[in-house]
């Protein structure tokens, strides 16, 4: 019997939606929100779903009024790390219906994380099944506007308040929502980092941890310095080879094939808008490349031409086009956005795919 069958026999005061208990706002803030003016992460929808994990097994699923968490000094994930997120999207078709973006995937993606960094992991159902009933609940902070998105960040942390190095007991697992806008409103002017590590192989490179990403603010700030919006991390041994952007997958094209690092070593997140674009390339008749790519082979197309296009993916950015690429000491400058064949096709294609524009032949989207 599942964890919602089991819900099914409890009574609550409260509201119950697919078998969630939900108590809703009393004071909306939507008609404080210019949805004309969105920044990227800044506000936040009237509600939060909630899952806590104690005496090895998930309680009753909650969706509440936002709020600030009550901690415990020593709450674990304080002092030793164990917070893993995830990061998607619900987009508003012309028709008014609301649409997930590969949300599945999303939850594959987070129990991976969990294993590795020795967390409970989250049976899918509730992962899906709370963050449709919480859209559904706050469907009307869902922007309309070109460019805007309802941006979904389910986290979770360990929640033992005990100072001592072992696997939490507790977790709590939390699903919050912000409108936002375009999170690059301009191409991105990048570095390939030599000496800055972001992940080596046996290391959570992998995962989708908060500790990846607080590593990577030191080296982005020196870059940043430098005129840089974002790193191209290289591999931790030779430095020699291309991992990832910063905040996204990198994706080349080069004499008209879709170049990508190969997702085969441990130091690399499994990119859910990468696979995306290289699933339709490949659809399209494109040939597809994953594999190891040198640093030299990109800075050697980069002078003779070959290199037609390179662009970031992942779930804030979607499809981030990159305009310079810094290496050694020297910035070398790509063609024009406009003369871009592919970037602008694939950005354009998923666009319309998340809007429900496009039959869903992959089976792609969740309507709420």
């Amino acid at each position: 019997m599942t964890i919602f069958a089991e819900l099914k026999r409890a009574k609550f005061m409260d509201t119950v939606v697919n078998n969630i208990r939900i108590t809703k706002t009393e004071n909306s803030r939507l008609s404080q929100v210019d949805f004309d003016n969105l920044p990227f992460g800044k506000i936040f929808s009237d509600h939060m779903f909630e899952i806590d994990y104690s005496d090895g097994a998930w309680q009753t699923p909650t969706i509440v009024p936002f709020r600030n968490l009550d901690l415990h000094p020593a709450t674990s994930a304080l002092h030793y790390g164990q917070a893993i997120f995830e990061g998607l999207k619900a987009q508003k078709s012309s028709s008014g219906e609301i649409l997930l973006f590969r949300a599945v995937d999303n939850a594959k993606r987070f129990n991976e994380s969990a294993e590795r960094m020795c967390m409970a992991t989250l049976p899918e159902e509730i992962f899906v099944e709370g963050l449709k009933t919480l859209i559904d609940l706050d469907r009307n902070w869902v922007p309309s506007n070109e460019g805007q998105s309802l941006y979904i960040r389910p986290f979770m942390i360990a929640t033992d308040d005990y100072v001592g190095i072992r696997p939490s007991e507790k977790y709590k697992f939390v699903i919050i929502t912000s409108p936002v806008g375009a999170y690059y409103s301009d191409p991105v002017k990048v570095k390939i980092e030599t000496y800055y590590t972001r992940a080596a192989e046996g290391g959570v490179g992998r995962a989708k941890a908060a500790g990846n990403y607080a590593s990577s603010l030191y080296p982005a700030k020196l870059a940043a310095e430098e005129g840089f919006r974002q790193l191209i991390w290289t591999d931790a041994k030779t430095h020699t080879f291309i991992e990832e952007a910063g905040t996204m997958n990198v994706v080349f094209v080069i004499n008209d094939t879709i170049i990508t690092p190969d997702e085969s070593k441990d130091t690399i997140l499994k990119g859910i808008t990468k696979r995306s674009v290289l699933d339709l390339a490949k659809d399209w008749g494109y040939k597809v490349e994953e594999r190891a790519v040198k640093v030299d082979e990109i800075i050697d197309a980069l002078k003779n031409g070959t290199l037609q296009d390179a662009f970031g993916a992942g779930t804030a950015a979607t499809i981030a086009p990159i305009s310079h690429i810094g290496y050694d000491g020297q910035t070398y400058e790509l063609p024009s956005i406009e003369s871009r064949t592919f970037s602008n096709k694939i950005k354009a294609h998923i666009s319309e795919y998340k809007k429900g524009n496009i039959d869903d032949k992959f089976n792609w989207l969740i309507r709420v």
